[in-house]
């Protein structure tokens, strides 16, 4: 039996079309902050647990230099097309995201997170907070739509503002963690759009 640590869990959920979690587009309040006047600025940006590729393909159009991971091999294979078609210049990797931090090494501006964090078994959160910090260059951001439900089991695991708040806060100064307004109806109240900045002198 797979679990959600193996590629063949995320590959099998794309070959029999269970991906609820795909919202055919990307998350209405990323697209609400490239629209305000505390847009992050464009630069080089890695997607964990990209899917199909629609949140990085909007920061790709926003300028962003992109580079979007997934597990799943045929995640890597839409979200490539859905580049080339739109004629948006967007890399994707098929990586576990575990295993990024060997390749690329404090090596982004920007991490971005959607349901990535709920899509892992809770037991891996600190790995992936030690993971995201690895990742992005001293004084680095992760933008985050952390999606906070209650309901039991999972995937999606639920959390809280709570523990995200705790998970982070050693390793990231918490710039603005708050409840998104303009969520998809499914997720109305359920989801925190944080931008996190690494703290000088934990890198």
């Amino acid at each position: 039996m797979t679990s959600v640590a193996d590629s063949e869990f995320w590959e099998a959920h794309y070959q029999e079309g269970r991906t609820r979690w795909d919202l055919g587009q990307a998350a209405p309040p990323f697209v609400s902050l490239l629209d305000s006047p505390t847009a992050p600025l464009p630069d080089r940006m890695a997607v964990l647990g990209a899917g199909r590729g629609y949140d990085a393909l909007l920061f790709a159009q926003r300028g962003f230099e992109v580079i979007g991971f997934d597990f799943a091999p045929s995640a890597i294979a839409d979200a490539t097309a859905l580049a080339q078609n739109s004629g948006i210049p967007a890399q994707y990797l098929q990586r576990n995201i575990f295993d990024l931090p060997a390749e690329f090494p404090n090596y982004f501006d920007y991490v971005l997170e959607h349901t990535c964090f709920c899509a892992i078994d809770p037991s891996d959160r600190p790995a992936y907070v030690k993971l995201v910090k690895s990742l992005l260059k001293p004084q680095g951001e992760l933008i985050a739509l952390f999606w906070a439900h209650s309901k039991p089991g999972g995937p999606p695991f639920g959390t809280n503002i709570d523990e995200i708040r705790e998970y982070f806060q050693s390793d990231f100064k918490i710039t603005s963690l708050s409840l998104a307004t303009n969520s998809i109806a499914e997720r109305q109240g359920e989801e925190y759009l944080g931008r996190f900045q690494v703290e000088s002198g934990t890198q």
